[in-house]
């Protein structure tokens, strides 16, 4: 079975919230920081690791991304401030 990671990027003031899915979080998270793929992250900014989960396999990963993007963002916040409470960015612990 393929792991999955589910993970909130926001850009550098916290502003936008962006929630994904791999099954390679370490390269995810450098194309993002690179901005080697066009679409939200990108055009944002967003490429601060704020937030993520490991799981065993892609498609747990899958059914917890959407529940995440379904929560408000006020829930996404709290999800966030359980473990990061700083909003460092988790990518220099990888």
């Amino acid at each position: 079975m393929k792991q999955g990671f589910v993970y909130i990027m926001t850009n550098p003031r916290s502003t936008v919230l962006y929630t994904g899915i791999t099954s390679n979080l370490i390269r995810r998270i450098y194309e993002h920081k690179n901005k080697l793929i066009e679409g939200f992250t990108k055009k944002y900014n967003a490429t601060k690791l704020v937030y993520y989960e490991i799981y065993d396999s892609i498609e747990v990963a899958i059914q917890r991304e959407k529940q995440i993007k379904d929560g408000s963002r006020k829930k996404k916040f709290f999800l966030i401030d359980s473990l990061n409470s700083e909003w460092k960015d988790l990518a220099d612990e990888l």
